[in-house]
């Protein structure tokens, strides 16, 4: 597999509200790998924005089952499992794939039930794609991020562009 095709994801789209859960489950998608910082909420951000939270109890009641995979540190993740009555894990090291087997075998769904949802090509798409999983891009919800981040997203717009043409 050549590394522009483990870059490319599956779906892209502006936000996470803008994700049909209808398509997801007609797909077979019964599981939800969720990003926190950037994809969900602002980054260093605590308060998730209306939007982002119906469409998480909209996938709720539907019956998918959810999991945030997070670079953060843990008090950071904690926060949300704790607000969102949702599962996760912290200090993933995304793009490795420890983080998302470790997802699958909570949520004891196979690979081709799993959609991952995140705003990064390097770390959620990457990791996503080296276990087979459907993956979701979605722009960043926010211009603020760590320095490392902005400078990877240089690299990002480049590969963007080359799955545009």
């Amino acid at each position: 597999m050549s590394l522009l095709r483990k870059l490319t994801p599956c779906l892209m789209v502006e936000s996470l509200p803008d994700i049909s859960l209808d398509l997801l489950w007609e797909k077979g998608v019964r599981g939800l790998i969720i990003d926190l910082d950037n994809t969900l909420v602002p980054w260093g951000g605590f308060e998730i924005p209306p939007s982002a939270e119906a469409w998480l109890r909209e996938a709720q009641e539907q019956g998918f089952k959810i999991f945030l995979v997070s670079n953060a540190l843990e008090e950071r993740v904690n926060h949300f499992r704790e607000n969102l009555d949702i599962p996760g894990v912290s200090r993933a090291q995304k793009p490795r794939r420890g983080a998302f087997r470790l997802a699958l075998s909570q949520m004891g769904l196979e690979k081709n039930q799993v959609a991952v949802v995140g705003d990064q090509i390097f770390t959620d798409v990457w990791g996503g794609n080296r276990l087979g999983l459907f993956t979701i891009l979605v722009s960043p919800v926010d211009d603020k991020e760590l320095f490392f981040t902005r400078l990877v997203r240089r690299l990002e717009k480049r590969v963007l562009k080359r799955l545009k043409t």
